[in-house]
């Protein structure tokens, strides 16, 4: 199998680029054994049929809205909104084992919870959690999840917050319900389409560096300061891409890829979607007959602070200006023809090296402390050191489309991945999601780490400098055609 050539970054080369209890198993009492051999088989014999009738696609869509009374991330529901929260995916079948793509708008799903998430919906489309990437778009008035975290704390007899995880598992299970039943209902693939356009006055770096080359300041998602505000946009990518998949004329699911924290203001008590979910909305009803699928880019150090004073009117503006970027891509489409053989998968797993912060000893400290507000925090950090401390691995991949390759990252990452990654291969389409496994917080590169500034630091980033060197490489692996 072969694929086309392209040039590559240098190893050494800089990223600086301008511009119920826990402890029972998931779904206990909901299964009986002999009913779990009937679906697995039934599984088994849908997924093979459908491999051999070629390229196909299915789609899920379920409400992620949490009930009023459940907690989100930083508060607890206390109304409900008129747009929900989604999650939303596709299933590529007849390109080897199944390949699953899900978009969850959610602040973010991490570690244990990451894993069961990708296991579960492996098993419901009968493939391997390896062929399975569930990203969060990272909306704030929205759920986490981690179901390590929330073990931890019920075993120190703490609170757990928004770990609570009720709503996360009926969500699962109604997530893996929508994958079965979209096996039966998925349609021929013929073609794969590729558009690009830039969106205007929405993204912008946070880091606003000094004279000193430290950062002075943080332009956050929603800033009131004028003066930061007319800082320069610093570097971001402003390309939303979409990738379609159709067949014939008509289009069967349109993923699009943007590089933004997605916060034009917050903490509402109201779950909500926030602008990229309002222009998934506004796309999808000008294009009805596909699923529209919103994944954010790498967008840990991007904002829309230097167009957003965090008013209730800039929701709405910040929504137009990235669906009008989103239709200009779909105007912009290209359409090619798409078989098994121009599908491909490639995984890497890669160690990221915990920071030299995380110390074990402190973070049980705190957890024994007084200091309630510091506890969800340490149990977080805790539970991402031990994991790494038993040698668990993060997987990165690469679904090959053609001439476009899509990435899949974890973590917060910075902007300057995405773009090193298009760099890399200039002769190929690159989309990428981030917002993976969140486990790892805000993903700096080398440079960063020294510049300072809140996403790498202690509470924000638990990696060390040498994460940088990590993911390049994988990268590079990811992008090669050896």
């Amino acid at each position: 199998m072969q694929r086309e050539k392209g040039c590559s970054m240098s190893q050494s080369q800089s990223l600086q680029i301008t511009s119920g209890p826990v402890s029972r198993p998931l779904g206990a009492g909901l299964r009986r054994p002999g009913a779990v051999v009937l679906v697995t088989y039934a599984l088994v014999f849908i997924t093979a049929t459908l491999r051999a009738e070629g390229l196909r696609l299915a789609v899920f869509d379920v409400d992620a809205t949490p009930p009023v009374g459940s907690m989100m991330a930083y508060d607890p529901v206390k109304g409900q909104g008129e747009l929900g929260l989604r999650g939303r995916g596709v299933i590529l079948l007849g390109a080897g084992e199944p390949i699953v793509l899900c978009a969850m708008d959610w602040i973010g799903i991490s570690n244990e919870g990451h894993d069961v998430f990708r296991q579960r919906l492996a098993e419901a489309a009968g493939t391997t959690p390896q062929r399975v990437a569930v990203h969060t778009v990272h909306q704030h008035d929205a759920p986490q999840c981690d179901f390590g975290i929330e073990r931890l704390l019920r075993e120190r007899g703490l609170p757990l917050g928004p770990y609570e995880g009720s709503f996360a598992r009926a969500a699962l299970e109604r997530l893996t319900a929508a994958v079965r039943a979209s096996l039966s209902e998925s349609k021929p693939v013929t073609h794969l389409g590729l558009g690009k356009a830039e969106v205007r006055e929405v993204a912008s770096n946070r880091r606003i560096l000094g004279p000193d080359g430290k950062v002075r300041a943080t332009r956050w998602t929603a800033t009131p300061d004028p003066a930061l505000r007319a800082e320069p946009e610093g570097t971001i990518d402003p390309v939303v891409s979409l990738v379609s998949f159709w067949n014939g004329d008509q289009p069967l699911a349109v993923l699009s890829y943007y590089a933004c924290h997605p916060q034009s203001y917050y903490r509402t008590g109201i779950a909500n979607p926030d602008f990229p979910g309002i222009a998934r909305f506004l796309r999808q009803q000008q294009v009805p007959d596909a699923l529209h699928v919103h994944f954010n880019g790498a967008g840990g150090n991007l904002g829309a602070g230097k167009y957003n004073d965090g008013s209730h009117a800039m929701r709405w503006e910040l929504a137009q200006r990235l669906a009008d970027g989103m239709k200009r891509a779909w105007e912009a489409t290209e359409k090619l023809p798409l078989a098994a053989k121009d599908v491909g998968w490639e995984v890497e797993s890669i160690a990221l090296p915990p920071g030299a912060h995380l110390k074990e000893s402190e973070l049980e400290a705190t957890l024994r402390g007084s200091d309630k507000s510091l506890q969800s925090g340490a149990a977080a950090q805790l539970l991402w050191l031990q994991r790494c401390q038993a040698g668990r691995r993060t997987e990165m991949s690469c679904l090959r489309l053609g001439p476009a390759r899509v990435l899949h990252m974890p973590g917060e990452l910075f902007v300057e991945y995405q773009l090193a990654a298009k760099q890399m291969r200039q002769d190929l389409f690159i989309a990428m999601a981030a917002y993976g496994d969140y486990g790892p917080g805000y993903i700096g590169t080398a440079m960063a780490y020294e510049q300072g500034g809140y996403e790498t630091g202690p509470q924000a980033s638990n990696l060390a400098p040498g994460v940088e060197v990590v993911l390049l490489d994988g990268l590079r692996k990811l992008l090669s055609d050896d």
